[in-house]
């Protein structure tokens, strides 16, 4: 190659991503035995990349760190002892070093290569939000066609491939948002009921399910949301807690855990990856990569910025929106 510069996004201590971020140059070091040189196509902005650099993430890099956990790239360089078929492919970036990066060395066989017939920017958001919404629609509830799954933030990109997931067998959604502008959008993109997240929302989910079943509601920002969602379960409903946006301390409603059995529990897709290894965490990838190839799973990019535009990029990811932003290189 004959630019032998890089540029990432780092920082050396936790906090606020928009204070501790900078924009550094690096040498590209020289490619050893087995290690091949990955440009960076689009690398996705996700709350848990946030939290992380604000040091409240379950799993923390050692200081310094380059941003990001996801994002996929092309082979544009080859190092000894690596066969001429990795020139071009289309791979994940290893997420532990970071994917808010113009480049990446890596070594090529532990790398994840992406379909050729998946786009980047869709690639690039696959291995997080996609995987956990299957998972939760898989391992907490018995649900079957007709029945009701009730979430807050039905807005964020795990919500959305809830919706999409569950509409493609024939599952239902009601979902809470707290923006009456995101109503009509989330109906178009498949969501079966939307409702603004109120003390009234109870009623009108209620009104709704009309006696059906609901059996799973899924929570990702606590605080009183949780006792909504949890009073629209059925009895015996599973209510799952897989992030918290706002920082509020999930509400347990009594009356429901005593006389309707409503039981809580949580879930983190890195843990269900370290436990089950990587042969079954690339088939659930694989699994997402045929959603998106069915066009049963689909996300909506709102805007890409280059890496020297992170500034502009956070802003932009703090704003109310209902697609994804992304890095591109440069």
């Amino acid at each position: 190659m004959p630019d032998r510069r890089g540029i990432a996004l780092i920082y050396e201590e936790y906090g606020n991503p928009d204070e501790v971020l900078k924009l550094q140059e690096f040498a590209l070091p020289e490619l050893r035995d087995g290690e091949v040189l990955i440009r960076m196509d689009a690398a996705a902005i996700h709350p848990s990349d946030l939290g992380m650099i604000g040091g409240s993430y379950g799993n923390l890099r050692g200081l310094p760190a380059i941003g990001g956990r996801e994002g996929v790239g092309t082979v544009v360089e080859l190092g000894p002892g690596v066969g001429s078929d990795w020139e071009g492919k289309q791979v994940r970036l290893p997420g532990e070093g970071g994917a808010w990066t113009s480049h990446v060395v890596s070594r090529a066989d532990v790398l994840s290569v992406v379909p050729s017939d998946i786009a980047a920017e869709q690639a690039a958001l696959a291995a997080v939000n996609p995987p956990t919404a299957i998972r939760l629609l898989r391992d907490f509830a018995d649900l079957q066609e007709g029945d009701w799954v009730v979430q807050n933030a039905g807005n964020s990109a795990v919500g959305i491939a809830v919706i999409q997931l569950a509409r493609a067998r024939g599952i239902n959604t009601a979902s809470l948002v707290r923006r009456e502008g995101l109503v009509t959008p989330m109906k178009e993109l498949g969501a079966d009921l939307v409702v603004l997240d109120h003390r009234d929302a109870v009623g009108s989910i209620r009104d709704a399910t009309a006696g059906a079943r609901v059996p799973l509601g899924l929570n990702s920002i606590g605080g009183t949301s949780v006792l909504t969602v949890a009073q629209s379960l059925s009895d015996g409903g599973t209510v799952v807690t897989f992030g918290g946006m706002t920082g509020e301390k999930v509400r347990f409603p009594t009356r429901q855990l005593i006389f309707n059995d409503i039981r809580f529990c949580g879930f983190w897709l890195d843990r269900w990856n370290r436990k089950h290894g990587r042969v079954e965490a690339e088939a659930l990838l694989n699994e997402a990569y045929e959603a998106i190839r069915q066009g049963v799973l689909f996300t909506n990019i709102e805007e890409m910025y280059p890496l020297k535009d992170y500034r502009k990029a956070l802003e932009h990811n703090g704003s109310g929106r209902i697609g994804k932003i992304l890095f591109s290189n440069g």
